[in-house]
């Protein structure tokens, strides 16, 4: 299980992506990594099974999009958000604004319901749906996606979620040149950032979609 090694990489990492943690965020978060491993015995949530993995490759790997979550504004919805990365990080850093989770697999919003219930965060919304069935009563101001589609598939599906003030955040691991190739019409690669997250090898980038108006 976890240590205070874990607990010291994480806060490691969290300086060197120049991200402030409180201690009871710090704390929420290694909270949240013990549900997902204890869970992922039974419910197979995650393929990284090794807690010594775990801290680089789905906390800090989530927090290295902080900035640009802080850039955008209030309602943020995670698209197949799975084991909850990365909108249950971002939920534990940014308190006072509203993030919903969303997946079709049953078992996955189990959990999601599980961690919101035990670490107390009110400002989370798990909806068990698939993303096309999915009608909110207003658009998102940020959607985000980690590992959960093509640039195109994530566009086509989420684009009745959101408008043109709207920012598309796609995680990614090596540059998707090809896809952006396929891009729908009515969107646009407003910049990318290339990550560097602690502990993580390979590359990771993040891509910043809007809508053309």
């Amino acid at each position: 299980m976890l240590s205070d090694r874990h607990a010291e990489e994480l806060a490691r990492g969290a300086r060197e992506l120049d991200v402030p943690l409180e201690d009871d965020q710090q704390a929420q978060l290694l909270a949240y990594l013990a549900l997902l491993i204890k869970w992922n015995r039974a419910y197979n949530l995650t393929a990284v099974r090794d807690p010594d993995e775990m801290v680089s490759r789905h906390l800090l790997d989530s927090l290295s999009v902080v900035s640009q979550v802080a850039e955008a504004g209030e309602r943020w919805l995670d698209v197949g958000s799975g084991g909850g990365m990365p909108g249950i990080p971002l939920a534990i850093l940014f308190p006072q604004r509203s993030f919903t989770l969303l997946d079709a697999n049953g078992k996955k919003t189990r959990f999601l319901t599980q961690v919101k219930l035990e670490l107390g965060l009110d400002n989370l919304e798990v909806v068990h749906a698939r993303v096309e069935a999915f009608r909110p009563a207003q658009p998102f101001s940020g959607i985000v996606s980690r590992a959960f589609s093509s640039l195109a598939d994530f566009t086509d599906w989420t684009r009745h979620l959101g408008d043109e003030g709207t920012r598309w955040l796609a995680m990614k691991g090596v540059h998707p040149d090809d896809e952006l190739q396929t891009l729908p019409a009515d969107f646009r690669l407003e910049r990318s950032h290339l990550l560097r997250v602690p502990g993580c090898q390979g590359q990771r980038h993040l891509l910043i979609l809007r809508r053309n108006s």
